[in-house]
C-alpha cells in the first residue's frame, strides 16, 4: 500500500526508539498496530459500501432497461395483432367481393371477368360511341 521495504522500515524503528525510548516503544507498536487495523477495518468498510452502492446502481438500471424492452415487447406485440386483424378484414373483404363478382356473374348469365379496366371506369362505352361519332359528324356539318 505505501510501498515501505525492509530498510525503510529499519530506519524508521531506529528513529522510533531513539524519540519514544526503549521503555515505551513496546506500547507505542501495540497503539499503533491498533490504529493501523481500525483504519484499514474503516477504509474496507467504505469499499464494500461503495461495491454495495455501485451493484445497487447497476441493478436499478438493469431493471430500468428490462422495463424499456418490456415496453417495446409490448408494442411489438400491439403492432403484430393490428397487422393480424388487418390482414383478416381485408382477406374477409377479398372473400366477400369474389362472392359479389361470382353472384353477379350468375344472374348475368356472363363468365366471370377478370381483373382488367373495364371500359366503363375508361369512360368507352360501345352505346356511347356512335353518338359520339353523330356529335361530332353535326358539330362539323354546321361549322361548314
Amino acid at each position: 500500500m505505501f510501498d515501505i521495504g525492509f530498510w525503510e522500515l529499519t530506519i524508521i524503528a531506529i528513529i522510533a526508539l531513539l524519540v519514544i525510548g526503549p521503555d515505551r516503544l513496546p506500547e507505542f507498536a501495540r497503539a499503533t498496530g491498533l490504529w493501523i487495523r481500525k483504519t484499514r477495518q474503516f477504509l474496507s468498510g467504505i469499499k464494500s459500501d461503495i461495491d454495495r452502492e455501485l451493484r445497487a446502481e447497476d441493478l436499478k438500471r438493469i431493471i430500468k432497461q428490462q422495463e424499456e424492452f418490456s415496453a417495446v415487447h409490448e408494442i411489438i406485440e400491439e403492432t403484430k395483432t393490428t397487422i393480424k386483424d388487418t390482414t383478416n378484414q381485408l382477406s374477409s373483404l377479398n372473400d366477400l367481393t369474389d362472392e359479389m363478382e361470382s353472384s353477379a356473374n350468375k344472374s348475368n348469365g356472363e363468365p366471370p371477368f377478370e381483373s382488367a379496366p373495364s371500359s366503363h371506369a375508361l369512360g368507352n362505352t360501345s352505346a356511347n360511341a356512335p353518338n359520339a361519332s353523330a356529335t361530332h359528324n353535326s358539330e362539323q356539318s354546321a361549322n361548314h
